[in-house]
């Protein structure tokens, strides 16, 4: 029998998931809402067969809940991005019922605006990477406490407060702070230490993730890049190569201008605000380091300092043309003993022309067992 396809919208939530159905003709088959678990979707879908192409919103829980489909059902399941959806709709009514139409006829139409459903552990590492970003700015707080109450009662540390001297200075009993204020002082240094504890536990557990990852040696191989520079860019960015070209990946990370051109008068605006904060806080430091250590990147930052730009807007301009020339830096072919090989920047899956390559060396086999690239190999004439 032919299994003709059906175009499945999954409107997620906590609880339930709003399941619709439609077929080729744009027909209703089912919307109904069901609870959040696998088999119950799965149940009401089954009987339209097993070609079903369905999309989710990208939000919290739905990667994981997308991966699980397509690896259990063999389903077609595409994440889509939630804020260009609710452009599309065409009414201001907003219910669980029409969210879950508009998602099975884009799907239908192949209007989905897709988002990149990461790997499972590239979405693991971007957890411990948010899970640390929001240890340093405990710290970052706790610090500004402590100082503050140092303000507050007018005290003037003859050390620095985050050294021993000036951590022993501020709680060894003296006429200049008080029991109350030598109390708060010591819960504070107690709460420095204990998230300093943590996130040293978190960086242990983000080195052992990426053990062996030959993207993040890449990353470490690059000037001003150290290791949590590395990590983060490895989980935030994932793939390089799920990018056409170097500024689609600066406007990924929001180094790129907004286009604010009208009237055939081109001009450009400030930093684009779609992006994760957390790539581009370490990237904008990146920049900062490559403009104070780097020759090439100082004189670059010169050349636009003397044509009158503002001291941000020179780092930005260098972290943009940084991540662009380290886009091709990373996607470029490389020559092993006779092989040509590269990594497909337009391929989501690994490719090997030539299953006779394993021969190269045991560097090529090092590069073919990482995970992030697909792998494209021509032997060379």
């Amino acid at each position: 029998m032919f299994n003709l396809p059906h175009y499945v919208g999954l409107d997620y939530h906590q609880k339930i998931v709003q399941v619709c159905v439609m077929d080729q003709k744009r027909n209703i088959l089912l919307n109904q809402a069901v609870e959040n678990d696998l088999e119950a979707v799965f149940r009401v879908v089954a009987p339209f067969g097993s070609n079903i192409h369905a999309a989710i919103e990208a939000c919290t829980g739905s990667a994981d809940f997308a991966e699980e489909l397509r690896e259990k059902y063999q389903w077609n399941v595409e994440l889509a991005h939630p804020g260009y959806v609710a452009r599309m709709k065409q009414t201001p009514d907003k219910s669980d019922w029409t969210d879950a139409k508009l998602l099975a006829d884009l799907t239908r139409a192949g209007y989905i605006p897709r988002v990149w459903l990461a790997p499972k552990n590239i979405r693991e590492l971007r957890d411990l990477v948010r899970y640390r970003h929001g240890l340093v700015q405990q710290r970052t707080q706790t610090k500004l406490r402590l100082r503050a109450l140092l303000r507050n009662h007018r005290i003037h540390c003859p050390h620095n407060p985050w050294t021993i001297k000036g951590k022993t200075w501020l709680l060894e009993p003296n006429d200049a702070i008080t029991a109350h204020l030598r109390f708060l002082l010591t819960e504070l240094y107690d709460t420095l230490t204990f998230l300093l504890g943590k996130i040293g536990k978190v960086q242990d557990q983000m080195q052992e993730r990426i053990e062996g990852d030959t993207v993040v040696q890449q990353l470490l191989k690059q000037p001003g890049i150290g290791m949590i520079t590395a990590i983060t860019m490895r989980g935030l960015i994932g793939r390089f190569d799920r990018f056409r070209t170097g500024k689609q990946l600066a406007h990924f990370c929001a180094l790129c201008p907004r286009n604010h051109s009208t009237g055939g008068k081109p001009t450009t605006g400030g930093l684009i605000k779609a992006g994760d904060d957390i790539l581009r806080q370490m990237l904008i430091e990146a920049s900062h380091r490559l403009i104070r250590y780097d020759t090439a990147w100082r004189i670059m930052a010169d050349r636009l300092r003397k044509n009158g730009k503002r001291p941000c807007v020179i780092v930005a301009a260098v972290a943009n043309r940084w991540i662009r020339k380290l886009f091709y830096q990373i996607t470029e072919m490389k020559q092993i003993d006779g092989v040509t090989v590269g990594f497909s920047r337009h391929e989501q899956e690994s490719v090997l022309k030539d299953k006779n390559l394993s021969e190269a060396g045991p560097e090529y086999d090092r590069l073919t067992e990482s995970s992030m690239y697909g792998i494209q190999t021509d032997t060379l004439p």
